[in-house]
């Protein structure tokens, strides 16, 4: 089977595994879902993930964040560029998600980075998702 949109899987395992409050759950490794990974983690997001080598395919296991009374650190996750129809935004473009309490995720020359890292240095680029 081939996968069309990958980031997509990624997003939508995360809200599937959050919205049923599992500690973790297991995607197929790429580079761009841990570059999507560590800007989450740098965000607050999440707690982190770990590698699971394996010779054909690499597992990335996410380990989910929860605040008190396991209430989710997030609401909501959004694929925004899909490959049918991609987003792109100008530094200046990505506006604060919800007022400053959410992030848009941005794949940008200088990495895929969260809208405050890349208002700061100045890049714009695909408007990969927005979490919230």
């Amino acid at each position: 089977m081939s996968m069309t949109d990958p980031i997509a899987d990624l997003l939508t395992r995360i809200r599937n595994a959050y919205r049923i409050k599992r500690a973790h759950v297991d995607i197929p490794a790429s580079n761009i879902k841990r570059r999507i990974l560590d800007t989450l983690k740098r965000e607050g997001y999440i707690a982190g993930y770990d590698v699971i080598e394996d010779p054909v395919q690499a597992t990335l296991r996410v380990n989910f964040r929860y605040g008190e009374d396991g209430i989710p650190v997030f609401r909501k996750i959004d694929r925004v560029s899909k490959p049918g129809r991609r987003v792109y935004a100008g530094s200046d473009e990505l506006k604060p998600v919800l007022r400053g309490l959410g992030i848009t995720v941005v794949s940008t020359s200088a990495g895929v980075l969260s809208d405050r890292e890349a208002r700061k240095k100045g890049v714009g680029g695909e408007v990969l998702c927005k979490v919230w």
